[in-house]
């Protein structure tokens, strides 16, 4: 299994600025210098457990929800996402979604897509 830290950078990111905090803040929160904080993000260095787990606990939100790209069993995650994603449209919008997931749905079946 290979972690995609990449991936991992991009959660961080957007768990930060969905909470309105600077990357500057985060490290402090996290004690961890901003120029990792900031490699982290963006994924050109790989984040050791340890400070995943502070960067996760300043952060307030779970590892999962910052590794789910590279852990099989993240269903959960997802659906939550989707739900979150989708929470705000209007009803031409969430239409035009669902035929899309249908859609998808569909031919990941068909074509035997991650099975």
């Amino acid at each position: 299994m290979v972690l995609n830290y990449e991936a991992i950078g991009v959660r961080i990111k957007a768990a930060r600025l969905n909470q309105n905090m600077s990357q500057e803040r985060l490290a402090e929160l996290a004690g961890l210098s901003t120029t990792h904080t900031s490699h982290v993000e963006n994924g050109s260095t790989k984040v050791s457990l340890p400070s995943l787990v502070k960067i996760a606990n300043a952060l307030k939100v779970s590892l999962d929800e910052l590794v789910c790209d590279s852990v099989i069993k993240s269903k959960a995650i997802f659906e939550d996402e989707l739900a979150k994603t989708i929470n705000d449209c209007n009803e031409f919008e969430i239409r035009i979604i669902s035929d899309m997931a249908k859609t998808l749905k569909a031919s990941m079946r068909k074509n035997k897509i991650l099975n």
